[in-house]
């Protein structure tokens, strides 16, 4: 069973089907989907209900894990944290946060968060995130996060070619 995890202003958790409408209000908006790999535009509650449908068998895989980003004073979904893969000590990191509750620290908070309970819990050695260019978001969290930059590089994805930033740490 996915443990839950808390740090000092967050409870990251599994997703339930309860929290499709509000991922789907969050994630449905465009610079989300500008600014992520793989979250389109529109993105309806089917959306959200079938991505978090495959939360609990990417987890009993043991290849990857998904956790809903809870504020502790409101028990509000306010983003997502994972590691989409985790395989041989290799996490590969991904989140993303609703607009409102940006530039609050919450994105670096999560990722430490969840970096720290990783490699107790799974064995995780080594870290990867990427973003997209331009996303100086994303980059100011890595960055926080002392991730070493790696280097660009071009992938596929929403149906086109997407530069992206690519950094690799040791953790």
């Amino acid at each position: 069973m996915q443990q839950i995890i808390e740090s000092h202003r967050l409870i990251l958790r599994p997703f339930s089907l309860a929290d499709a409408k509000h991922v789907a209000e969050l994630a449905g908006d465009k610079q989300i989907s500008e600014m992520t790999a793989n979250i389109p535009y529109p993105y309806s509650i089917s959306d959200a209900e079938n991505w978090i449908r495959t939360h609990e068998t990417l987890f009993l895989s043991g290849k990857g894990v998904v956790y809903a980003i809870v504020l502790k004073a409101t028990s509000e979904v306010i983003g997502a944290i994972s590691f989409p893969k985790l395989e041989n000590g290799l996490g590969i990191l991904g989140y993303w946060l609703g607009v409102p509750y940006w530039g609050s620290g919450y994105a670096t908070e999560a990722s430490k968060s969840l970096i720290s309970f990783s490699k107790e819990h799974y064995g995780l050695t080594k870290l990867q995130v990427m973003h997209l260019v331009g996303n100086e978001r994303s980059k100011s969290v890595i960055k926080k996060l002392g991730i070493k930059y790696v280097g660009d590089q071009v992938n596929r994805m929403q149906g086109k070619e997407r530069e992206v930033s690519v950094y690799m740490s040791e953790v």
